[in-house]
């Protein structure tokens, strides 16, 4: 799989010498990506590409930091702390870790996941703000003082409970993918309008190396018993947590959800957190998310009593599809209607592997964490269009040969015409029944591929 990232114009926030390093950090992390994909560069383009990254990150922040001093920016001081967290926190911690094992797959993994993440999310939430004169997102982030002391706790509560010597590696987690793993949604009510919502991620090897052992369980991978009771101790873990502070202690829980990764990134995005830490347990990553919500959203799997196991079963199913692959075929459909995605979803998810973004934007940000096997792109989107969008697909050397069929309520001949020399596979017309759609996705990779619905050849 070859991971990415894809420069776009929505990154440019219009000062020249900011854009400028942000392209060339992008750069670096594609060059990384590269050497990591190269084992006998592996080592040694990791080792010096790292440096060359960290050079360049810190000489950019304080370029940054000037021209918002410059411009008597109001958030600067926020700015200033997320970058000294990165800087001083979670760029030594992700190195050591590197150097500890040697350069691993799994610790270069870590590396590129957060680095990569990291830019990506502060690029397009925290240095749009600058120029904008807004508030970015960690604008309802705790104090300093507060924030030591929740992480106090939890690295002492993760060696009571599990026998871990945690670290924490960054106390601004902007919900980065830094392995396969488990996304644990508490949410409490204290009347009143007043609501609360505390995320727990887990790497699942997290919880096979420590619950698994518990339950005297020899399985390396994730099963529904472990599951279950990782459930259990994790509520516990939130709610040891809640009652050391007085402020919270009124709140009660009144649901759980397990979220795929891309349900725990579009919350994420839609909340401001008071706490996101990210942890190095020795064991696997580990994060604690702790936010007001603004609106109560029932996405995930709802955990009912009566059906408990059942749920967990069917999350971990689906869970195992998306992370370690089903031979299925990926699909990536944009849409920027909910209702068009879902229901296209419902149609194709039995015989492909369905991801779901709801913009141009998203649609790139899922490229590089996977490459898919066919995009079916909206044409007519706001802000950025379908045409736009498989530009930015085509001027990218690891996606260009991806396939893109379009989406579209209506045929636009000019449009046609304007899209051909970016080759896209086609045309489908929402306005078609269901079974013609479903139909004319399978006679493609049949044409293609050789290859019938539901990973199998003909």
């Amino acid at each position: 799989m070859a991971n990415r990232l894809v420069w776009e114009d929505r990154f440019n926030i219009g000062v020249e010498q900011i854009d400028r390093e942000h392209r060339k950090l992008f750069r670096i992390m594609n060059k990384l990506f590269t050497f990591s994909e190269e084992e006998h560069k592996s080592l040694w383009g990791c080792h010096e590409g790292i440096k060359y990254f960290k050079e360049h990150a810190i000489r950019h922040f304080e370029e940054e930091e000037a021209y918002m001093e410059s411009i008597s920016y109001q958030e600067l001081e926020t700015h200033i702390r997320l970058h000294e967290d990165f800087r001083l926190r979670t760029l030594p911690a992700l190195e050591r870790e590197l150097e500890r094992s040697d350069y691993s797959k799994e610790a270069v993994r870590h590396f590129l996941g957060v680095c990569a993440g990291w830019l990506i999310g502060h690029t397009l939430t925290e240095d749009h703000a600058i120029v904008e004169n807004g508030t970015g997102k960690w604008a309802n982030l705790q104090p300093e003082e507060e924030q030591d002391a929740v992480s106090r706790i939890i690295v002492r509560l993760l060696e009571d409970m599990f026998q871990l010597r945690a670290q924490l590696i960054c106390g601004c987690y902007g919900g980065e993918k830094f392995g396969n793993g488990i996304y644990y949604r508490l949410t409490y009510d204290a009347g009143g309008g007043r609501q609360r919502e505390v995320i727990l991620v887990f790497e699942e090897k997290l919880l096979v190396d420590t619950i698994g052992k518990m339950l005297g369980d020899q399985s390396d991978t994730l099963n529904d018993m472990m599951m279950n009771a990782a459930r259990y101790t994790a509520r516990h873990f939130a709610e040891r947590i809640r009652k050391r502070f007085p402020h919270t202690v009124k709140y009660i829980l009144t649901g759980e959800n397990l979220l795929t990764y891309e349900q725990f990134e579009r919350t994420f995005e839609s909340r401001l957190p008071q706490y996101s830490l990210l942890y190095d347990t020795g064991a696997g990553y580990f994060a604690y998310c702790a936010m007001t919500p603004q609106k109560q959203e029932g996405e995930g799997a709802f955990i009912r009593p009566e059906e408990e196991m059942e749920e967990i079963r069917e999350y971990l199913k689906e869970n195992e599809k998306k992370q370690h692959g089903s031979g299925k075929k990926k699909l990536l459909v944009v849409d920027d209607s909910d209702l068009i995605r879902q229901a296209m979803k419902g149609l194709l998810q039995q015989d492909y592997q369905v991801t779901l973004a709801g913009s141009g934007i998203s649609a790139i940000r899922c490229m590089t964490l996977e490459q898919p096997d066919l995009v079916l792109l909206d044409y007519n989107m706001p802000v950025c269009d379908g045409a736009q969008v498989l530009q930015m697909i085509r001027s990218e050397k690891a996606f260009e040969d991806i396939p893109v069929i379009f989406l579209t309520g209506r045929v636009d001949r000019d449009g046609i015409s304007r899209v051909l020399p970016l080759k896209p596979q086609g045309y489908l017309l929402k306005s078609a029944k269901a079974p013609e759609i479903k139909k004319s996705i399978d006679a493609y990779f049949q044409t293609e591929h050789g290859e019938v619905p539901g990973g199998g050849t003909e």
